[in-house]
């Protein structure tokens, strides 16, 4: 982005209501070799009692997902809502986060939804036509990593020419970074269904007409149009990642039961 774009910001609605703020691969069918890493990383579920415990695959919850955005944005942004996805986005420090992702007229929203309580935590709101990237390929990491995850990935940027700023890469919560990255979500093999909304490569087809869609209708002053898809690594800037290592392994960004307590 030149000029004065460089630094533009994109909407991000808050915990418990739509307040506004700042914003922010498909992996293999197979499973991982060892089984280290298929306890950090988990793999889809063909057991359908596993599936279970994740609460998106509970009956009506991911339905009750779509109607609440959709009701957001045909009220508050006066929009359609085109197809819905469930993924997992992998921060910046490599921690897994479930996500709901609509494609609108004009719009990417990657939703926080709590399948527990039913309702959006957090909604971010990148514009379509400031998507002009679209990466896909395998995770890599620097050489001394303890922290690495198996299976391949896809990035989205929308300002290929801004990089993340020194203490937003080293701030575990930061959203002021220019992309985010998604991996299919655990449950995409336990149903038909599911099967559909998680698959990298649907998405991506999707998602890319409807940026160049987007770009022709409302360009962006001072960028050109067009969005490259490129098979490239991608890249995570960690190197202990002892956050990531419990919380993926104890699936903490999943809405998930995580079994009874009493006596």
């Amino acid at each position: 982005m030149s000029g004065g774009q460089s630094d533009q910001q994109f909407p991000k609605e808050a915990e418990d209501g739509w307040t506004q703020g700042d914003p922010g691969a498909e992996m293999p069918n197979s499973a991982p070799s060892s089984a280290s890493q298929s306890v950090l990383y988990p793999r889809p579920y063909d057991d359908h009692y596993e599936s279970r415990k994740f609460f998106a695959t509970r009956p009506g919850a991911f339905d009750q997902a779509m109607d609440d955005l959709k009701a957001h944005v045909v009220t508050n942004m006066g929009e359609t809502a085109h197809s819905f996805w469930l993924l997992t986005e992998i921060d910046h420090w490599n921690n897994e986060k479930e996500r709901v992702l609509v494609i609108t007229d004009s719009a990417l929203l990657i939703c926080k939804y709590d399948f527990i309580m039913l309702k959006c935590l957090q909604l971010q709101r990148v514009p379509l036509s400031y998507i002009d990237r679209v990466s896909l390929g395998p995770f890599t990491f620097p050489e001394r990593s303890l922290d690495k995850r198996e299976g391949e990935g896809l990035r989205i940027f929308w300002d290929k020419v801004r990089e993340p700023k020194f203490l937003s890469r080293w701030n575990p919560w930061s959203t002021d970074v220019p992309f985010a990255t998604f991996i299919e979500h655990p449950v995409k093999n336990s149903s038909q269904r599911f099967n559909a909304i998680c698959q990298l490569s649907a998405f991506t087809s999707q998602l890319v007409p409807a940026v160049q869609n987007a770009q022709r209708r409302d360009p962006v002053p001072g960028r050109t149009t067009g969005v490259e898809v490129v098979d490239e690594p991608i890249f995570i800037d960690t190197l202990t990642g002892l956050m990531s290592f419990l919380g993926n392994r104890n699936k903490l960004g999943y809405s998930l039961a995580r079994g009874s307590f009493g006596f």
